[in-house]
């Protein structure tokens, strides 16, 4: 198999090599499970893990579990019953997992974790992923930057969006952005006006780019009609769009009201693009094909009796274990550099990022 990425991605993305010879057929079934179609990466991890899954000699059981937490333990005790040797999981919730994955331990099965956290399990084996907290970080350093807060001679009011509570990653990628914002918060730098921050107060429930956008629009209404916002942390792409077309919906983006600086996370083709028209501020490039060729590597590893590569061994306790992982390096990207990245990597092609 023949990955072409370029040599300014790899640089930058800072990911082992992993190869896979080529493989007779029938070396056992692999399970993917997949949470969700709803986010154009889910749909391009799933496709691309089965595409190098079958390079690789395996038969791929690829499903996406649609949101719904029932469908996907359905799922994967029935990838279980049909003789998988490996599991591969992005779950939905990661604390509801443990008695089927006992099962699947029980059998003999191997799991690993696919981007987010299975909790509350002995039964993970490894997990596959990238550094969730530093994508915290790179989010609230673009904040910051495009805030000018150096030459800012008042305080910038910003507000917080999390990601869902039920992902592990969430309070990472929160936890990391406020590694950089509380210093300046405690400074008066940064004013949260509505007084909401912590993930229990600013948490988004599956995602959802709608909920993100209400909750925008009510604080638009409850906090923001004698001031006005200079930024909004974002922690995903889908919530962005949402938070954005609250924002249009009073006015900003026209007139005398520049957009506030949004982040966002995925490189969604919808939020590259909108960067590209001055909207958008700023997103976090993963590139999930990289992540699913270092699953491929676990699996291929595990099977066939060795050690998988892994680079941390401390950071992720699931509340039973810490869980072995390796971790692929984010990549921050504005309109400075979205096509030198993207386009680079050979993510996106030019014609659709500008079309």
């Amino acid at each position: 198999m023949k990955l072409v990425t370029s040599l300014l991605a790899a640089a930058a993305i800072g990911v082992a090599s992993f190869a896979f010879p080529a493989f007779a057929q029938d070396k056992g079934t692999v399970g993917i499970s997949m949470p969700t179609k709803t986010s154009t990466r889910w749909i391009s991890d799933g496709e691309t893990m089965e595409k190098l899954f079958k390079e690789a000699g395996y038969t791929a059981d690829l499903q996406f579990a649609d949101d719904d937490i029932p469908n996907q333990l359905a799922q994967i005790e029935n990838m279980v019953t049909k003789g998988a040797k490996v599991l591969v999981i992005g779950a939905i919730d990661g604390t509801t997992l443990s008695d089927i994955l006992a099962k699947a331990h029980e059998a003999g099965v191997k799991v690993i974790a696919y981007d987010r956290l299975i909790r509350d399990s002995g039964n993970v084996d490894y997990y596959a992923t990238f550094d969730n907290f530093q994508v915290g970080v790179l989010q609230a350093t673009t904040l910051v930057n495009g805030l000018k807060l150096d030459s800012a001679t008042e305080p910038k009011n910003v507000e917080l969006f999390g990601g869902s509570p039920d992902d592990n990653n969430a309070f990472f990628f929160y936890d990391g952005a406020m590694s950089v914002l509380q210093p300046l918060i405690d400074a008066k730098k940064i004013v949260i006006k509505s007084g909401q921050m912590g993930m229990e107060q600013v948490g988004t429930l599956r995602w959802d780019g709608a909920v993100a956008q209400a909750r925008m629009e009510n604080l638009l209404s409850s906090t923001y009609t004698d001031a006005k916002v200079d930024g909004v942390l974002s922690p995903y792409d889908g919530l962005s769009i949402g938070i954005i077309s609250a924002l249009k919906g009073v006015g900003y983006g026209s007139g005398d009201m520049p957009m506030p600086i949004v982040t966002g996370q995925d490189a969604e083709l919808p939020s590259v693009k909108s960067i590209m028209a001055g909207e958008q501020y700023s997103t976090i490039f993963k590139d999930t094909r990289e992540l699913a060729k270092v699953t491929v590597g676990m699996v291929d590893a595990v099977i066939s009796g060795k050690e998988p590569q892994i680079n941390d061994t401390k950071t992720y306790d699931n509340g039973v274990k810490v869980v072995p992982a390796y971790l692929l390096k984010p990549v921050a990207v504005d309109k400075t550099n979205v096509k030198d990245v993207l386009v680079g990597a050979g993510y996106y092609t030019a014609e659709q990022i500008d079309n």
